[in-house]
């Protein structure tokens, strides 16, 4: 080990510490993510903390004040009594509540389109159709601080927009964590078939199409796309896919259709259970709440669709006991509500053709 990783890992104050791992209180500036518990959902809001600013909701009314020097896990009450949970909103989390024009690229898409391209740190990924910038910030922090995102942008308000969601996210993550969030996108105002010129000067290891017609932006941006690169294409609706097909097709342009996926994720509930007889529904009842006053020691919750299970105020926390735990029977079924269509995800493999 040479000096500067000694160094790096000595404990400070006899503990081994992570550069990173400490959590960090809530500071002005920014994102902070309330959550209200209601018994059949769960309201998510998103705010920036600023001094003498109110979070104002369905639950009441929360002073910044009271949230900024909190850590994040907190649970405060509103000025109607309503308890929020406070914490640091997750990338998923930002995108889904962010600002929005055009239609986002849902984060389970987004997953499934990473995996495809297998990004790597160091990449240069090519993004047409910045649209809200979702996107954009997954591919920023999959390519990492010595990769490059150029994205492409047709509309002048989509771009903007993007922009500006990409510039909120990386200076409130720099105020709430040690590391900074890479500036590594490039937003382009321009329509990517005609910026040829502009793609002979780079090379790119994968390529994401997210437009009406994809099949426009093909012979400009293939000839930068690495051999064996992958393209990957998200389209609403199959219609568009066969047209892309065909289009590859009848101009012989080198690629390979190797998947047309949708993206689908089953919810379930799982719940105690509860007996039913001819007067009422009452939970099963267990050593722990016939001794205790007869209050419900569990509550239903739904966070996006899948129930978990919240202790009633007075218990405080379930017994440790596995016997205790066994002692409630559980139901699981999957959950009413479940996510619709939401895209087409088509991945492409450019290849060399033989030659003759």
């Amino acid at each position: 080990m040479d000096e500067t990783a000694a160094t790096t890992a000595a404990p400070r104050g006899g503990v081994a510490e992570a550069v990173g791992a400490l959590p960090a209180p809530f500071r002005g500036g920014e994102l902070a993510l309330a959550e209200l518990r209601k018994k059949d959902r769960t309201l998510k809001v998103m705010c920036r903390l600023a001094s003498g600013a109110v979070l104002a909701g369905p639950g009441g009314v929360l002073p910044h004040d009271d949230i900024i020097g909190q850590m994040p896990g907190q649970v405060l009450r509103t000025s109607a009594g309503k308890r929020l949970l406070l914490r640091r909103p997750s990338l998923e989390e930002y995108v889904l509540l962010m600002p929005r024009g055009p239609t986002i690229a849902y984060p389970k898409d987004v997953s499934a389109m990473l995996m495809m391209m297998d990004v790597h740190p160091g990449d240069t990924v090519l993004e047409t159709g910045s649209g809200s910038g979702a996107m954009s910030l997954f591919l920023s922090r999959a390519v990492g601080p010595k990769g490059r995102v150029i994205s492409y942008e047709i509309r002048d308000d989509h771009h903007n927009l993007a922009k500006k969601n990409y510039r909120h996210w990386r200076t409130a993550w720099e105020i709430g964590h040690m590391d900074e969030w890479p500036d590594n996108v490039d937003f382009i105002l321009r329509d990517i078939s005609t910026a040829a010129a502009d793609m002979k000067s780079v090379t790119l290891d994968a390529i994401v199409l997210d437009m009406l017609n994809p099949q426009s932006a093909l012979p400009v941006v293939h000839p930068s796309l690495k051999q064996g690169g992958v393209c990957a294409v998200y389209l609403a609706n199959i219609t568009q896919v066969i047209d892309l097909l065909d289009r590859i097709r009848t101009c012989k342009l080198p690629f390979l259709c190797e998947r047309i996926v949708e993206v689908t994720h089953r919810n379930w509930l799982v719940l105690p259970a509860k007996i039913k007889d001819c007067k009422s529904s009452q939970m099963v009842e267990t050593q722990e709440n016939i001794e205790e006053p007869p209050q419900k020691e569990y509550e239903e919750i739904h966070i996006e669709d899948q129930a978990v299970l919240k202790e009633s105020e007075y218990s405080g926390s379930l017994s440790d006991d596995a016997e205790t735990y066994r002692s409630v029977p559980y139901i699981a079924r999957p959950s009413y509500w479940q996510e619709g269509h939401s895209a087409f995800l088509t991945k492409l493999r450019k290849f060399r053709p033989l030659l003759s």
